[in-house]
């Protein structure tokens, strides 16, 4: 039997997707009080960002570093980072900007480990429209609707900058919120008149032939940034330093190994989020360092449109009980 086939140091029982599973499934931690520093609870979107989450699972990592996880699905950032907050979950992974806000905001957060990194060489975000649309430039997509997983991660924030510094104005869209999956299906229905959507779900819907792609709209963020990260709260991190050095580590060398690794991914990525993942699909880099120089161009963005009061230095939020560059 595999790693995979045993658990990997996952309850499966506790692996839950959907909004109404994963609310019960927090609400019953909350229930049981405070957890061991054994066992974390951790969720993430069902997307390759996260994917580092599955493949340690799968790869029986977890197991390994002696970390007991309960994993949880979501697909809105705003629910991970609440849990967070209400002690439900020890860590989570959102994007950046999520975390960012949060904090400027007064809620405690602390990024211990990257997740998914940006590069334009290979895009793994991008903004599509039905093959037969007339939208060809930003201007076109003013006073429309476009879909995107939350309001709070890159794919928004990616697409409101490239509309904005290419003839477009953000602020006459209406955007709605839509999980990558069936992203598709809605552009099909009408619902949206475009989609800002990431890898797997982006590729799955070029594929298909009923979709085009508008722009690679991260571009419009800068060549290289930190996607996402997984976060903690500064009360667990005091409290847990161990706990949060060990899962630290695990995320690093499990992004050492995913890099490498990319058919196997493909096939513990496929399994859990119930996506399909071509062969030959563009995936998503994994980072196994927090850096600087990939979160500052995520920063100066929110500061640039008015988000955060202050500018932020992105050394503020990295966790001082993990190393950096």
């Amino acid at each position: 039997m595999s790693a995979g086939d045993q658990g990997a140091g996952v309850n499966r029982a506790h692996f839950l997707t959907g909004p109404a599973a994963a609310a019960l499934w927090l609400n019953s931690l909350k229930d049981a009080g405070a957890q061991s520093p054994a066992e974390i609870a951790i969720a993430g979107s069902p997307n390759d960002t996260a994917g580092l989450l599955y493949y340690a699972a799968d790869m029986g990592f977890y197991e390994q570093a002696g970390l007991h996880v309960k994993l949880a699905q979501m697909n809105n950032s705003g629910s991970i980072s609440a849990a967070l907050a209400s002690g439900a979950l020890q860590f989570g992974s959102f994007a950046l900007t999520l975390g960012a806000l949060a904090r400027d905001h007064g809620l405690a957060l602390t990024l211990v480990a990257p997740a998914g990194l940006y590069l334009s060489t290979t895009p793994t975000s991008g903004l599509l429209v039905l093959k037969g649309s007339p939208v060809r430039t930003a201007a076109d997509l003013n006073g429309k609707v476009i879909a995107t997983r939350d309001l709070s991660n890159m794919s928004y924030y990616g697409a409101k900058r490239w509309l904005d510094t290419n003839g477009g104005d953000s602020k006459s869209v209406r955007w709605l919120e839509v999980p990558d999956a069936t992203a598709l299906s809605a552009l099909q229905s009408g619902r949206v008149d475009a989609a800002s959507v990431s890898e797997p779900a982006l590729e799955d819907a070029l594929r298909s032939g009923a979709a085009r792609s508008l722009a690679s709209v991260f571009d419009a963020i800068a060549k290289r940034f930190l996607i996402s990260g997984y976060f903690t709260t500064d009360d667990f991190a005091k409290a847990h330093p161990d706990v949060v050095r060990q899962f630290a580590s695990v995320m690093s060398s499990t992004a050492v190994w995913a890099n490498k690794n990319r058919p196997r991914t493909a096939q513990i990525l496929e399994k859990y989020i119930q996506t399909p993942v071509a062969p030959g699909s563009p995936r998503v880099t994994y980072a196994d360092h927090l850096a600087v120089a990939d979160v500052q161009p995520v920063l100066d963005l929110l500061f640039n449109y008015g988000l955060l009061k202050t500018p932020q230095h992105a050394k503020d939020l990295f966790s001082p009980l993990v190393p950096s560059r």
